[in-house]
Formats: structure tokens, sequence, C-alpha cells
């Protein structure tokens, strides 16, 4: 039986109904998830309540709610999309919410889902002193979600925010403006620091492209609809990691910290210099292979970064 029989949109009335049907749909179907939601229920969730106009935080009480013909035929349609199309659930609904925050995001750039949201949110704690963060670097921005949350954990601080892709700076631009940022974000087209003014920051933060070529051929439908540009790193998966280790103490101030996820390419990285102290951060709600180091450890191991990029 179809999804769109008038069976389903007349036996199924309440936002309780259409989470739960849709999140059958979805585990039926085996879609990949992984783009801010974990399970087929959270998916479900999130799908649910955007397409009918509602917030992610909605009440309890309010999924006993029945919708229109119009709502049902709305969420069934979204649903077969999902499944039939295998696009991120962000790329249907236009938006994303990271650290709290709603970004505008389409195919144009990655969804944002980086575990360094927690930290942002946590202001960088205990790494920096927060009343002394002045600028901040956000190399690889793609959605500028990373750069547009740290401005509004360091609202005295002025951030700057590369991508080398016009088509992710354009979207970049949309959310720098839907934020009304636009005085403390600046955005750089940049290949990672080459184009960029001489200044110091005291954070550099940066979620490249660190996926092997190996891995990125072995990835679900979902995350090959992303733009392959924020993914592939090189046969090793770190070929910008590197460039941004060699280049990093040039642009960070005594007192910085350079905070980058490498995700699945940890275990490699720390391979290729096993005497590199990298600080490999814990989250409370999940995601891993984000490394820290401070200027001082930049500057101390160079010579090292140096030798593997050449």
């Amino acid at each position: 039986m179809k999804t769109t029989s008038a069976d389903v949109l007349t036996t199924l009335t309440t936002i309780r109904d259409y989470v739960r049907w849709s999140a059958s749909q979805f585990a039926q179907a085996q879609i990949s998830f992984g783009h801010g939601t974990t399970s087929a229920l959270d998916e479900a969730v999130a799908l649910v309540l955007h397409t009918v106009h509602q917030p992610y935080n909605l009440s309890e009480t309010y999924f006993e709610s029945v919708l229109t013909l119009s709502e049902r035929q709305a969420v069934v349609d979204i649903v077969e999309r999902r499944i039939d199309e295998r696009l991120p659930a962000a790329y249907l609904t236009h938006e994303a919410i990271f650290v709290g925050l709603s970004f505008y995001v389409d195919e144009r750039v990655l969804v944002p889902r980086s575990p360094i949201g927690e930290l942002i949110a946590q202001r960088f704690s205990p790494w920096v002193d927060e009343d002394q963060v002045e600028r901040v670097l956000d190399l690889c921005t793609g959605s500028a979600c990373i750069a547009i949350a740290c401005a509004y954990a360091f609202p005295e601080a002025l951030v700057d925010a590369v991508d080398l892709s016009p088509d992710a700076l354009n979207v970049a631009e949309i959310n720098v403006d839907k934020h009304q940022l636009t005085d403390s974000v600046a955005l750089y087209k940049s290949d990672l620091f080459k184009q960029l003014p001489e200044e110091q920051y005291d954070i550099i933060v940066s979620n490249p492209p660190y996926v092997s070529q190996g891995e990125w051929s072995a990835l679900a439908p979902e995350f090959r609809a992303e733009p392959d540009m924020g993914f592939l790193g090189g046969e090793s998966g770190l070929d910008l990691v590197l460039r941004i280790l060699v280049d990093a103490g040039d642009y960070l101030t005594e007192q910085g910290i350079l905070v980058v996820e490498v995700g699945s390419s940890a275990q490699t990285l720390q391979d290729a210099f096993p005497d590199v102290p990298f600080y490999w951060l814990d989250f409370e709600r999940g995601g891993d292979g984000v490394f820290l180091l401070t200027a001082d450890q930049v500057n101390q191991y160079h010579p090292l970064f140096i030798a593997a990029l050449n």
C-alpha cells in the first residue's frame, strides 16, 4: 500500500500518529541517520514537527493535536521524499539546529552537526578566559554555523569565517544576515589562511574535510548527497589538517588554542604524530575525533608538521 493512500490520511490523525508512522516508515526503509538525529524516532519527530510548523521542544500535551488533511498530506509527502531521495532531512526542510540556533542549509553545504557545538556552548572552558577572547577564526566554515555560534558565545569578539567554496559562502552570508551578525562575523573566500589578513586569534576552530577517499566511497547515500568538497581530505584524509597544523602557529595569540575536528581520521593523525600530545576532547552528547592544541604546542611541534607535509 502506498503511503499516500486514503487509508493513511484518514486513519492517522494526530501528531503522535504521524510521528509513530514516520518512524516505522524510516525503520522499514533502513534510511541512514547522522545529520543531527541518531534514530528513526528522533528523525520522525524533527521532520513532522517542522512540517506542521511546530517548535522542536513542543510540549508532549500537543502531540494529541489533530492535523488537518493538508497537514497530513504534507507529512506524508516529505516522509516519502526522505525515503525515496535519501536526502538528509535538513535539505528537505532547509533548516538545521546547531547549539540551539536555527540555520538555513541546502545542498551547497554540509548539514551542521559537529560535536564542537558542545564546546562552543561551554565557551571553550576551561581552555580560554572568555572575557579575554577578542578574535575567533573558523576555517572551512560552510554554513557558518560554528562562526555564528562563536559570535553568540563571545559577543564582544570579532569572528572571521573562511571557505574556499563560493556556494558555501553564499549560504554562510544568508545565515550571517539571518542572525544579524554582519558587524561581528566577516566572511572570506580563502584557501585556509592564504587570503586572510595578518591577524592573530585567541581561538582557531575548524571542521575541515577529513574523510579518506576509501571511506568516502563507502558512505551511505545521505552523506553522498552532501558536497564532496566538504568531506574529501585526500588519500589519508589529513591533507587539509596537516596544512592547518603547519600554518596555525602564525595566526594564534600566545594564549591561543587550536581546535580541529578530524573524526574518523583521529587514529591516523595520532599514529602519524605519536609524540604530539593531542588532547582528544570528550563530549557528553556524543561525538569524538576533535583535538585541541595550545599555541605553545603548535609551535613546539611545528618541525614535525612541516616534515610530514613535505
